[in-house]
């Protein structure tokens, strides 16, 4: 004898004291599995809500059209695309989008039920977004991102987000706009700066801050150096990792940016001082009880002989700054003065492309266009001598 399969709906209270109902109800057996499929459905206000609810599901189920709903909520969607998008991104990355979500996106959107996500709550969150966040189009290709999967899943037919109209943030008007400090030294200033830290007496900083000024790598990119990847022979640098922040805060290995492998060439200051820092290391860290002399030794490491915390830097540069009153740069402002004087030295696009590891040369351009204010007053010299001789 077959089992009866009874339905009944049930009342809970909110955290906030309102009561809601909710029932289960039995729809069938999993033709793969073999075992019984069950939906639930909550949230209702009145019993009256859930038993009409309940008869339309029974209805369905009867007529054969009856469709489980496996997500019902904007959450619920983003739950099972995070999981699938972990499998095809870096970890970093990962780890930066999950953070994107919880702190702008899953706030605002997670409790939206799914097919009542239309253009005009995704355009009011748009607004808001482009009030208070600089990157609000990058908030929204995210949040966009989670509605596309659940078009594909079959919960949508079309994604609201394509359809909104984006807000445009006014500017200042041109006479009100100040120019803003640029983040790079100019030759000068980089001589002063190095000359400040070497009187510092402490050589794995000195050597750090100078590889990074006269390489233009990044900075995880140089925290991730081995021994092994110098080649003092021939004067140059093999670039083909990083480190990078991961799940728990853990810092691990992973590849360049652009997942590309370059090798730069070195000029001989450079190099030397960081023959002189492997000497250097090896009597520091044998004190604290490491050997360093096989290859895959890190050239900069912590206390522990394991990876630099990348904060490190900033507290370093910090220091530094406030004592000799220089002006201000951050850890990245070493790639852009690289960049900047590579083109006061006369390279071309394309080979500070190659040089500093972009993906492609529209990348070069858009972020480094900017000039010294040396290289801005030999242009405007060069031009006065060609309409003056």
């Amino acid at each position: 004898m077959t089992k009866k399969r009874t339905t009944s709906i049930e009342s809970y209270t909110l955290a906030n004291g309102e009561k809601r109902y909710k029932f289960q109800i039995y729809v069938g057996v999993d033709p793969l599995t073999g075992k019984e499929k069950r939906t639930t459905r909550s949230g209702f206000k009145r019993k009256k809500e859930a038993e009409l609810a309940l008869a339309r599901i029974k209805l369905e189920i009867s007529k054969g059209t009856f469709r489980k709903v496996q997500a019902e909520t904007y959450q619920d969607i983003y739950d099972l695309w995070i999981r699938q998008y972990e499998k095809i991104v870096e970890e970093s990355t990962f780890v930066k989008t999950e953070g994107i979500f919880r702190n702008h996106i899953l706030p605002h959107l997670g409790l939206y039920k799914i097919d009542k996500l239309n253009v005009e709550v995704c355009q009011e969150h748009v607004d808001k977004w482009a009030n208070k966040l600089k990157k609000y189009r990058i908030i929204k290709s995210y949040a966009a991102k989670v509605v596309d999967f659940a078009i594909k899943r079959g919960y949508m037919q079309i994604n609201p987000f394509k359809l909104v109209d984006m807000p445009k943030i006014k500017k200042e008007p041109l006479e009100l706009v100040k120019e803003v400090d640029e983040n790079f030294y100019t030759r000068e200033q980089l001589n002063k700066f190095l000359d400040y830290l070497k009187k510092e007496n402490k050589p794995k900083v000195y050597v750090l801050f100078r590889l990074l000024a006269y390489s233009g790598m990044r900075k995880g990119e140089a925290l991730a150096l081995n021994w092994k990847d110098i080649d003092f022979k021939n004067d140059e640098i093999r670039i083909n990792k990083a480190i990078s922040r991961g799940k728990d805060n853990k810092l691990y290995l992973k590849t360049t940016k652009t997942g590309s492998i370059r090798t730069i060439k070195m000029e001989k200051e450079t190099m030397r001082t960081l023959a002189l820092w492997k000497k250097q290391q090896q009597k520091d860290y044998l004190i604290l009880g490491f050997n360093t002399l096989n290859e895959e030794q890190l050239v900069f490491s912590n206390k522990e002989n394991e990876f630099l915390q990348p904060t490190k830097t900033r507290k370093w540069l910090v220091d530094i700054l406030k004592k000799y009153n220089l002006k201000p740069i951050t850890t990245h402002g070493l790639r852009h003065t690289h960049c900047s004087l590579l083109f006061e030295a006369g390279a071309n696009i394309k080979e500070v492309q190659d040089r500093l590891g972009h993906s492609d040369i529209k990348t070069t351009m858009d972020i480094y266009t900017h000039l010294t204010q040396e290289a801005k007053s030999e242009t405007i010299r060069k031009f006065d001598n060609y309409l003056n001789n």
